[in-house]
Formats: C-alpha cells, sequence, structure tokens
C-alpha cells in the first residue's frame, strides 16, 4: 500500500506543531504542552523513519543493478548488502505502518503494576516475587525506573502482593500486555518428592491516570490510617502509618504501608485507585474492539490463564497467540523482548486490517 499521501498529511501536521511549540504561551496549560510536545515526538520519529525507508528502497535498486554489471567484484560486494537492506525495508516498513495507525494516548503513559500471588500458596508467593523482579529488569534493559508503592511480603519469600510504578518512555505501550493469569509449572524448592507442582499469579497493568482523568471526590472516600502489618520492616507494627482507602461507589479499596508516613502512603493509595478507575474507564471504552483484539491486549478479564511457565520442559508460551519460546533464563532475567514483539505484531496485524492499511 502507498502511504505517500499519509506521510504528506503528517508533513504538514509536523509543520503546524513545529510552529505551536515556538509559541512560549503553550506552556502555561500544561496538560496541552505534554500532548503537543509527543505528538511532536512521534511525528518527527515518523518522518525520520520513511526517509530512511525511501533511502533504503534506493540503495537497493541501486544494489540490485550493480548486482548485475560486469564487474565481479562490484556485483559481489552490491549482492553482499542486498539482504540487509531488505530487512532494514521490513523492519522500517513494519514501524512506519504502526506508527501511521490511529494512537491510543495511553500508551505514551507510565504504569502501574500490581502482581498478586494466586492458586499454590507460598510457592505462587515466590512465583510473584519472581516475576516482581521480571518485569524490574526488563524495565532497567528499557532505561525505564521503578518505584516501590506497596506490597505485602510472604512469610516463605516473594509477596502475596506487590505494586510498582514505571515510568519511562511509552511503558503502557510495551507493558499492557502483561496483564492475566500467569502460570508456573516446576518442581519447588520444598517438595521432597520431586513432584512438579502448578502455581499462579495474577498480574494487571494499568496506565498512570492523572487528575484530568479521574477526578476523586473526598465524599466518596473513606480514609482509615491501620496500624502496619505483615512479616518483615523495620516500622511493621510499631506505627499507624499504613492507610487504607475505599472508594465508596466502586468498593475499591487500597492499603498502602511501606511509606515512611502518612501522608506518603495516603498519596500512594489514591494514585493506586486513580490507576483502577482509570483502568476501569478504559475497560468500558474497550468494549467497542473485537473479541479477538481484547483477548490479546487483555481488557480487564484477569480470570483468563495468558502464558504458562514450564521449567522442566524450559518452555514458555503465550496462549493468545500461540507462540512459545524457550529463553527460560533469560526471561526471567529481564529479556521479555521476544514476547512482546510477538504480542505486537499480531495486534498491529489487527489493527491494520480494522483500519484498511493491509
Amino acid at each position: 500500500m502507498d502511504y505517500s499521501t499519509l506521510i504528506s498529511q503528517r508533513r504538514e501536521r509536523f509543520a503546524e506543531v513545529e510552529q505551536l511549540i515556538t509559541d512560549p504561551d503553550l506552556f502555561s496549560d500544561q496538560k496541552k504542552a505534554t500532548e503537543i510536545m509527543r505528538e511532536h515526538r512521534r511525528l518527527k520519529e515518523l518522518l525520520e523513519m520513511w526517509d530512511a525507508l525511501e533511502l533504503a528502497k534506493k540503495n537497493l535498486e541501486e544494489n540490485r543493478q550493480l548486482a548485475k554489471e560486469d564487474d565481479e567484484e562490484m556485483a559481489e560486494m552490491a549482492n553482499m548488502e542486498i539482504p540487509d537492506l531488505e530487512a532494514t525495508i521490513e523492519k522500517l516498513s513494519q514501524d512506519v505502518q504502526y506508527a501511521l495507525l490511529p494512537r491510543d494516548e495511553a500508551e505514551d503513559r507510565d504504569a502501574l503494576l500490581e502482581i498478586r500471588s494466586g492458586a499454590g500458596g507460598d510457592e505462587a508467593a515466590i512465583f510473584a516475587g519472581e516475576m516482581m523482579r521480571m518485569y524490574q529488569r526488563y524495565a532497567e534493559q528499557r532505561n525505564w525506573k521503578c518505584e516501590h508503592l506497596d506490597s505485602t511480603p510472604s512469610e516463605a519469600g516473594g509477596f502475596s502482593k506487590v505494586v510498582i510504578k514505571i515510568t519511562g518512555e511509552e511503558v503502557f505501550r510495551f507493558m499492557k500486555y502483561e496483564s492475566g493469569v500467569h502460570r508456573v509449572q516446576r518442581v519447588p524448592a520444598t517438595e521432597t518428592q520431586g513432584r512438579i507442582h502448578t502455581s499462579t499469579c495474577t498480574v494487571a497493568v494499568m496506565p498512570e491516570a492523572e487528575d484530568v482523568d479521574v477526578q476523586l471526590k473526598m465524599e466518596e472516600l473513606e480514609i482509615k490510617a491501620t496500624r502496619s502489618g505483615g512479616p518483615g520492616g523495620q516500622h511493621v507494627n510499631t506505627t499507624d502509618s499504613a492507610v487504607q482507602i475505599t472508594h465508596l461507589p466502586t468498593g475499591i479499596q487500597v492499603k498502602c504501608q511501606d511509606g515512611r508516613s502518612q501522608t506518603q502512603n495516603k498519596e500512594k493509595a489514591l494514585e493506586i485507585i486513580r490507576a483502577k478507575l482509570f483502568e476501569a474507564k478504559q475497560r468500558e471504552q474497550a468494549e467497542q474492539y473485537s473479541a479477538q483484539r481484547r483477548s490479546l491486549i487483555g481488557s480487564g478479564d484477569r480470570s483468563e490463564k495468558i502464558r504458562t511457565y514450564n521449567f522442566p520442559q524450559s518452555r514458555i508460551t503465550d496462549h493468545r497467540i500461540g507462540f512459545t519460546t524457550h529463553n527460560m533464563d533469560g526471561v526471567f532475567d529481564g529479556d521479555v523482548f521476544e514476547l512482546t514483539e510477538a504480542l505486537q505484531k499480531v495486534e498491529m496485524a489487527q489493527k491494520l486490517e480494522e483500519a484498511g492499511m493491509q
């Protein structure tokens, strides 16, 4: 498909945005300024990718012509470059297609990651802790930052619940696929008979909500100071710094105890509640999408098993797209890229079909 008309439109819009960001008054409205700067970055990246794609196509055509020349040395050199140019063109074409698709504004946002242990007792809690470390390492490799918001540690190790905030470039775009039930099959360290156990944990990835997205009314909140609980921790069970907030209209309840003060815990709890409410709002909007796409990107149905980590066979399977990798050690060391790219590729194909761009 020829995208040159769409690219021309983007060039015109880029010129308009370039003009907008030179206006000092723009930054008096921080929300609008942020949106304009994000749009400027996306358009700049798209146009750079398009120019690189056009250059690669030109170079490929020139190399194919040179490969037909009588000069054997020149023809050989040209032939050697052709495979790399073809791979570059394929990759850039996919990137340009994705950049031209309608954009979900939440993809640019930071994300709150909540992991809860599921079936499997102590082993599930240990698995939840390993999943948290996996995502932290993944974040490091993407140059994102992690902030610990809240947790309920388990006596056996790991967590019955942990919430972290991940900040950086396009966090939700890459993390959104992780929502759902993750299942692990392995022999626990405490298993004396060598039997394989199955345990689960539930992952929820929520885009960070801004005040303009969700306006919390104080009369709809029940805020209580409580005593911290759980195993270990310097301040646990010594102060009433923990804060429990209930959003009365929805019944959503959040308790934070890891902060050093009631003020810190209250701010963290409110941030989590805002994210949960925003996610629920997004989930309602997602009903307009096809059932196939909803199952891929996760519409908040956390009862669905999305991935299995089978340690005896060193096999990880994403059930939504039937994708399998045997890079178990790499994945738990943060190399989630292969899984994310496979999911993105399928989602992009679905979006292109919906947009009539295939």
